[in-house]
């Protein structure tokens, strides 16, 4: 299987947008009931996991089309291209 270029071509990070205190939709629906959060790496949004009742980072990534995110979580670093399902 080829590697995925999503993740290759993806910046190593980007400056989260604000709010960076949560998950910027659960916090616009006064809700603070997430997992973990994911960073996008092409504009900064920061979504909650699949793991979360709002699955932010999914409906990010659906909506604007970004594919690859990486963990928002102290001491993780991972990123994950939604497009190939690839970890990286």
């Amino acid at each position: 299987m080829a590697a995925c270029h999503d993740l290759a071509d993806a910046p190593e990070d980007t400056a989260p947008a604000p709010p960076t205190d949560g998950c910027a939709d659960c916090l616009a629906e006064g809700r603070r009931d997430w997992v973990h959060l994911r960073l996008c790496l092409a504009c900064g949004h920061i979504g909650c996991c699949d793991s979360s009742p709002g699955r932010h980072a999914t409906a990010h990534y659906g909506a604007a089309g970004h594919p690859v995110v990486r963990s928002y979580e102290p001491g993780e670093a991972w990123r994950w291209c939604f497009t190939h399902a690839a970890m990286g």
